[in-house]
C-alpha cells in the first residue's frame, strides 16, 4: 500500500490541536520530531535518545508528521487539514511557520520504524513507561512500570505534558483515591494513577480511538477492574465524586470545565492541569483562581506548564 506522509512545521503550542485534526481526518499515524530531542541535556532526563539523524529535525519549532493512504480522496483531505489548521488561528494559537509538504512512502517504511525511537524511560521518581515489545527489568525495588502500546495514533508518555503530569500524581494521589482523567488519550495518566494507589480510575475521553487505547493499556498492566474508561464529553453528566481530577489537553479546554471540576471534587480534593503553554498559563491560572481553587503548585519543563489546584 501507498501512503503520502503530511508535513506540517509548527510550534509546540500547535501540537495537540493539529495531532486532533490529523485524528479526526483519518491519519493512521503521527510522529512529533522537534530539536530538542536532539539536545544531550534533553536526553538525560528522558533516557537516551535513539539513532537520531539531526537533518530530520527543524532548527526551530516542530515538524508533526502524518500519515494518509493515497486514494481518490487524497486531495480534499489535504485541503480539509490545510483549513481546519489555519481556522486555528481564530482560537489565538501560534502556528509558527505553517508549512506544509506532501511526500509518498511505502508503508513498510513508517509502520514499524518509529519503533526503534521508543525505549524505556523513567520519567518520575517511581515511574518508568517501556513499550510492550521491550523486555524491561526494575532497577529499584520500588519502581513502578507502565507497560504502553501506544500503536500510532499517541504518544510515547515521554511527552513533557505527561512527563509533568505524572509527577504530579506521584506527590498528590493516595492510597484509596478515585481518580478522574479527563482526555485520556492513550490512558497512560490513569494507568500510572491506579498504580500509585488509587482505587479506582474513571477515564473519559470524545475520541473512541482513546477510549479503546486506555482499555487496552489498562489491560495490559493488569489494572482493568481498577479503571473504567468512557466516551464522554469533558464531565459532562458526570456524577462521580473524586479525590483528584487530572486532565492533560489544551488551556482552552480546561478553563471550560473547571466549574465542572470543582463541583466533582470533595472538599480538599485536588485538580491537576497540564498542556498549558507559557502563553496560555496566565489565562488558566485566573479561571481556576475564580472558581475558588486554591493554586499549590505551578511546574514548569520546557515551554510546558503543570498546575496542581485544591479545592478549599
Amino acid at each position: 500500500m501507498k501512503w503520502s506522509e503530511l508535513c506540517i512545521h509548527t510550534t509546540n503550542e500547535a501540537i495537540e490541536p493539529i495531532s486532533n485534526i490529523l485524528h479526526e481526518n483519518g491519519a493512521s499515524g503521527l510522529v512529533i520530531e522537534e530539536a530538542l530531542d536532539l539536545v544531550k541535556e534533553h536526553s538525560s532526563k528522558y533516557g537516551e535518545v535513539y539513532e537520531l539523524n539531526p537533518e530530520d529535525y527543524p532548527e526551530e519549532g516542530v515538524y508533526i508528521k502524518a500519515y494518509l493512504p493515497v486514494n481518490s480522496f487524497l486531495g480534499e483531505t489535504v485541503e480539509e487539514i490545510k483549513q481546519a489548521i489555519n481556522n486555528l488561528m481564530l482560537y489565538d494559537i501560534d502556528l509558527g511557520r505553517n508549512q506544509i509538504t506532501l511526500s509518498e512512502v511505502h508503508e513498510e517504511e513508517w509502520a514499524t520504524a518509529w519503533k526503534k525511537y521508543y525505549k524505556p524511560v523513567k520519567i518520575s521518581k517511581r515511574i518508568t513507561i517501556t513499550p510492550t515489545w521491550e523486555d524491561y527489568r526494575p532497577v529499584d525495588t520500588d519502581e513502578l512500570i507502565i507497560e504502553l502500546d501506544p500503536g500510532m495514533a499517541f504518544g510515547t508518555g515521554t511527552h513533557p505534558t505527561t512527563v509533568l503530569s505524572i509527577q504530579a500524581l506521584e506527590q498528590f494521589v493516595k492510597s484509596g483515591d478515585k481518580v478522574i482523567d479527563v482526555g485520556s488519550g492513550s490512558g497512560v495518566l490513569s494507568i500510572a494513577a491506579a498504580l500509585l494507589g488509587a482505587s479506582h480510575v474513571y477515564a473519559y475521553d470524545l475520541d473512541d480511538v482513546a477510549v479503546k487505547s486506555t482499555i487496552l493499556n489498562a489491560k495490559l498492566n493488569r489494572l482493568n477492574s481498577r479503571i473504567t474508561a468512557k466516551q464522554n464529553n469533558l464531565l459532562d453528566h458526570i456524577t462521580v465524586e473524586a479525590d483528584l481530577i487530572v486532565s492533560n489537553i489544551l488551556a482552552e479546554v480546561i478553563v471550560r470545565f473547571v466549574d465542572s471540576a470543582w463541583n466533582r471534587l470533595i472538599s480538599g480534593g485536588y485538580f491537576i492541569t497540564s498542556g498549558i503553554t507559557q502563553t496560555k498559563k496566565q489565562l488558566v491560572k485566573d479561571r481556576i483562581e475564580q472558581q475558588g481553587f486554591n493554586i499549590i503548585q505551578v511546574n514548569e519543563m520546557e515551554d510546558w506548564i503543570a498546575i496542581v489546584a485544591q479545592k478549599i
